[in-house]
C-alpha cells in the first residue's frame, strides 16, 4: 500500500543530504530506462489516477503531501507513458498542486532538492506565465542554498531559462508535436533538427 511518504521515499530515496540524494538519485530522474519506468508504473500508476480524480485530496495542505501529488502527476507519467499523449495528460492537475503549494508557502517547507520538483510543473507548462514564474522561483532556490551547493542548484536554474526561452521562442515546446499530434513549423523543424531541442 502507497502513501505520500513511500512516493516521496521512492524519488528521493533516505539520505538527509541534498547532495548525496542528487547524486544516488539522478539517474532515476534523468535516464531513460524501460525498467525504471516499468517499476513506476507498476507501482504508482493508480496512484496518479487517483490524485488526478481527485481520491487523494487528505494529501492535500502538508508540504509532503503536496509534493507527492506534484510527482505523481507531474513526474511519474512521464515515466509511464514516455512518448504518448498521455505523458503530458496529467500536467495541468500538476500545475494546479504546484500553484496551490506556492500560495500556501509549503514549498518554503521543504529541503531545496524537494523544492526542485515542487516547480517543474511550471517549467513543463507551454505557458509563458508559468516559465516566468519557474525561472523566478530557480533564481531564487539557487540563491538560498548553502556553501558547496551552488553548482546543482546552478544547473537547475539553467535548465529552467532554456525551458523559458523555447517557450519565448515558439509558443510550446516543439518536441512534443509529434507525440500530440501536432504540426510542427519549418521553424520547428529546423530547431528540432540540432542538439538540445529536447528534455
Amino acid at each position: 500500500m502507497e502513501d505520500k511518504n513511500s512516493v516521496l521515499e521512492f524519488w528521493f530515496g533516505s539520505d538527509a543530504d541534498d547532495m548525496v540524494t542528487a547524486g544516488t538519485q539522478s539517474r532515476l530522474w534523468w535516464s531513460k530506462d524501460e525498467s525504471i519506468d516499468a517499476d513506476i508504473k507498476k507501482r504508482f500508476a493508480s496512484w496518479s489516477d487517483a490524485a488526478i480524480s481527485g481520491k487523494l485530496k487528505d494529501w492535500q495542505g502538508d508540504a509532503a503531501g503536496q509534493l507527492a501529488l506534484i510527482i505523481l502527476c507531474d513526474q511519474f507519467p512521464r515515466n509511464m507513458y514516455r512518448n504518448t499523449p498521455q505523458a503530458f495528460a496529467f500536467d495541468a492537475a500538476a500545475r494546479e498542486f504546484c500553484k496551490a503549494g506556492l500560495a500556501s508557502g509549503l514549498d518554503q517547507q521543504l529541503r531545496p532538492i524537494q523544492r526542485v520538483f515542487f516547480y517543474l510543473p511550471l517549467e513543463h507548462s507551454e505557458s509563458l506565465a508559468d516559465q516566468d514564474r519557474a525561472v523566478a522561483l530557480y533564481e531564487a532556490l539557487r540563491t538560498a542554498v548553502s556553501t558547496g551547493q551552488g553548482e546543482t542548484f546552478e544547473g537547475f536554474y539553467r535548465f529552467a531559462i532554456k525551458h523559458r526561452e523555447v517557450i519565448q521562442r515558439f509558443g510550446r515546446f516543439p518536441h512534443r508535436n509529434s507525440i500530440l499530434g501536432r504540426q510542427s513549423t519549418a521553424e520547428e523543424l529546423q530547431f528540432l533538427s540540432g542538439p538540445g531541442s529536447s528534455f
